[in-house]
């Protein structure tokens, strides 16, 4: 498989935002994951209306002006691909998802890359077995990139292997690490994108939020 045609994979929920009341109903979206869906800016702070969950919510709100649309955010700050693995079922799933957003990468150095496709596999296909779609966010950047380290390197891996498994399961790609790429390869510097070592400015989330409301036509 590839990854989708942005135009193609999530027409369908497109299609349902776009209905008017009486005919349109709730829908959900789910955002997985760490510490930057959370909303974590500089720890202990926690920025959650200058966060991509809220960001997203606020442009799908002007985009379908007619939708009930809810972003949940089940992202808990600290943890790994293998821990939200462990809570899936009983903390995204219980939801009701008509769109379950995945962002571990940036964590998932902690847990290596062999634990960290086992969970992201495990949460990939146990929604896309239900018919809900999904998408697959690669990590934002952190303070290791001026040094260019092991850790550093560690984290293109991890993007690498997210952009992989989309392409494999046929998923949604948001594209944080080539986002972050393009602003520093057009000449901009990487401090404005980063409230603390390794959490997004309020600008590094409008980038990661372009990445998932692209995917949205509107109609």
């Amino acid at each position: 498989m590839s990854i989708p045609g942005k135009n193609e994979y999530l027409s369908a929920l497109c299609d349902r935002l776009a209905k008017r009341w009486p005919d349109n109903a709730a829908v959900n979206i789910v955002c997985h994951g760490h510490s930057v869906p959370a909303g974590y800016a500089c720890t202990p702070w926690v920025d959650t209306f200058h966060a991509y969950p809220h960001l997203v919510h606020r442009t799908l709100n002007q985009r379908f002006p007619y939708a009930v649309t809810n972003v949940i955010v089940t992202a808990v700050g600290g943890e790994t691909s293998p821990q939200g693995a462990a809570r899936f079922e009983r903390d995204v799933l219980c939801h009701q998802p008509d769109l379950v957003i995945l962002d571990y990468g940036l964590n998932d150095r902690q847990a290596g890359l062999a634990e960290a496709e086992q969970a992201w596999r495990s949460m990939i296909e146990k929604t896309l077995e239900r018919g809900i779609p999904i998408m697959l966010m690669t990590p934002s950047w952190d303070l290791t990139w001026f040094s260019q380290s092991g850790e550093w390197h560690a984290l293109e891996t991890h993007a690498a292997q997210e952009r992989a498994l989309a392409a494999e399961y046929g998923a949604a790609l948001g594209d944080s690490f080539a986002a972050f790429r393009r602003y520093i390869d057009g000449g901009g510097d990487l401090q404005n994108l980063l409230s603390h070592w390794n959490h997004p400015s309020p600008l590094g989330h409008e980038l990661i939020a372009r990445e998932i409301t692209g995917w949205f036509t509107a109609r």
